[in-house]
């Protein structure tokens, strides 16, 4: 009988490889998570209306999204933080300010700053957005998440001033001029702190896997944290296991080392 109750899977770079096909291996150990009644929770950045294929496949119905914003457990609304209009508000005008294009995420839609820019085609292809509308200022409540995107590193300093939020390189190749907007006291961390204090179960029965910064604080949070070994270098020190990559059995191999998959 194991110890652990709780697993939760960041997506991209974790649970997808870059050619975002999942690996057997992935679908082998989330069924045998599941056979094991060990719930399993999608954590990610990415709305929750675009990731549905994703969590059919692999069978699971809970989910942190937003970055930590908004969550679900079967069917059931946990969490929603949407984020503060006036940061928002005051993003857009950065990013036009500064040509960075905006992708604002709401619960049913992606609200893009162009419709037109080639690096914004580029993200919505490799994302697979397909729920957007170009933005209006009408627009700027129930903002869940935000990504920027087509900033050099020097840009990150212009958002990161005292609101309460900070900005979180999205690890993918060819993406890296992206970033997540990660509210301070709303990210994964505290989505997975709320979920385990309403399900009764404690940190250190656990698990969590993630690749990039915007993992650092469920990775900190759980029992077992695993960074890996694709992930960002700054994000190891944050997990208190690492394992292989995405495309080497990643998530398999590390709930082999729990005993949790043969």
């Amino acid at each position: 009988m194991t110890n652990y109750q709780i697993v939760f899977l960041d997506i991209d770079g974790t649970v997808l490889p870059p050619n975002d096909i999942i690996e057997e291996s992935t679908k082998r150990a989330v069924a045998s998570l599941h056979e094991q009644r060990i719930e399993v929770f999608l954590a990610t950045g990415r709305p929750l209306h675009e990731i549905a294929s994703i969590a059919d496949e692999l069978n699971i119905h809970s989910f942190i999204g937003y970055n930590g914003a908004y969550a679900v457990y079967n069917g059931k609304d946990l969490l929603n933080k949407p984020m503060d209009e006036t940061i928002v508000k005051n993003f857009l005008t950065i990013a036009k300010e500064n040509g960075h294009e905006i992708v604002l995420y709401t619960r049913e839609k992606n609200l893009l700053s162009s419709l037109d820019d080639p690096t914004m085609k580029e993200f919505i292809e490799k994302f697979r957005l397909s729920k957007n509308a170009l933005y209006t200022p009408d627009m700027s409540d129930d903002i869940l998440g935000i990504t920027l995107i087509k900033l050099k590193e020097k840009d990150v300093a212009l958002y990161e001033t005292n609101q309460a939020v900070h900005l979180s390189q999205v690890n993918i190749e060819g993406f890296h001029h992206s970033y997540d907007v990660i509210q301070d006291t709303v990210n994964k961390g505290f989505a997975v702190k709320k979920i385990l204090e309403q399900l009764g179960i404690p940190k250190e029965s656990a698990i969590a896997f993630g690749d990039g910064m915007n993992d650092k604080e469920m990775l900190s949070y759980v029992g077992e944290g695993f960074a890996m070994e694709n992930g960002h270098p700054d994000l190891f020190s944050y997990a208190n296991r690492k394992t292989t990559s995405v495309t080497n059995s990643g998530i398999f191999n590390g709930l082999k080392t729990l005993g949790l998959v043969k």
